[in-house]
């Protein structure tokens, strides 16, 4: 079936920054906006995307759905969505998109697919999308995620990886082990040697022997900042995917509990638009971090 009009839930950074792709691909782009933030409306509205108002309508005039949100509302819109869905039957392609265990996933397909929607496992590396670039792909599985290719031809980079579910959601959590592990480690290791008192010591050896790694610390930590609380529930789902297959969840609770701490800090409740307009170098941020409690 030919896809038209693609729902997106939500449209906050990650989620109008695809809404904006698809609609300057040529796709209607629909939402529902009840009781989202004026920031989320904003961002949708940038994006092209509308605002049906409730589940109903959603379901009713879309042939795929995006969700788009932070990992532990991921079980909860499946929830959402399916009860739409038994109310109103259509043969709609769900397909979360969400930094989720391949439990997880499982878990919501098997909720959605009980109300007659079609599921598709996918899992987002890169950025969020700008129209014409190709810097972030949609790793997809399961039995439906061939039809989801036909959104390469609106904007988006989607690679099947395979039939099985789960599969899609692992190669995010294994990748993002490695790209937002390595972030928490930096920035706990660079804030207990700022309260340690060695910060300026520790930096000049770094600068000497890791300078590759002091390049990636001047981007990575600072980029983190403003995005730490929607990185709590990734690392978790990161550490219930390693305890899924016999090793220890410890690691990434313990990079849960480091951007917890960042989120509650003063620099972690700024505004990522307010974040991106100000000077914000790595010794400042560390130092701010570390005089937090």
């Amino acid at each position: 079936m030919p896809i038209e009009t693609v729902a997106v839930l939500a449209p906050g950074d990650m989620g109008h920054a695809v809404a904006a792709v698809l609609k300057a691909g040529g796709l209607r782009v629909v939402t529902c906006l009840a009781g989202r933030s004026a920031r989320t409306r904003t961002l949708a509205a940038r994006a092209g995307a509308e605002d049906l108002g409730d589940d109903a309508a959603l379901v009713r005039a879309a042939d795929v759905l995006l969700s788009i949100l932070v990992p532990a509302q991921a079980e909860a819109l499946a929830s959402r969505i399916a009860a739409a869905l038994r109310a109103a039957p259509t043969d709609l392609l769900y397909v979360d998109c969400n930094a989720i265990a391949p439990e997880t996933a499982r878990a919501v397909g098997a909720v959605v697919e009980a109300a007659g929607a079609r599921f598709v496992d996918a899992g987002i590396i890169g950025p969020p999308p700008k129209p014409g670039a190709r810097s972030t792909r949609f790793y997809a599985s399961g039995a439906a995620a061939a039809e989801l290719a036909q959104l390469c031809d609106h904007g988006l980079d989607v690679r099947v990886i395979g039939g099985r579910s789960g599969d899609a959601s692992a190669v995010k959590m294994c990748y993002a082990a490695l790209t937002k592990g390595t972030t928490a480690i930096m920035t706990e290791l660079l804030v207990a040697a700022e309260r340690l008192g060695i910060g300026a010591a520790l930096h000049a050896e770094l600068e000497h022997s890791q300078a590759a790694m002091v390049e990636r610390m001047g981007k990575s930590v600072p980029a983190m900042v403003p995005k730490a609380h929607r990185w709590v529930g990734e690392m978790e789902e990161i550490a219930r995917t390693f305890a899924g297959v016999g090793l220890t969840p410890l690691t990434f609770e313990g990079a849960a509990a480091l951007y917890a701490f960042v989120a509650g800090t003063a620099p972690g409740r700024t505004s990522p638009e307010d974040w991106r307009g100000a000077d914000r170098p790595l010794d400042r941020i560390i130092a701010d971090l570390a005089a937090e409690d």
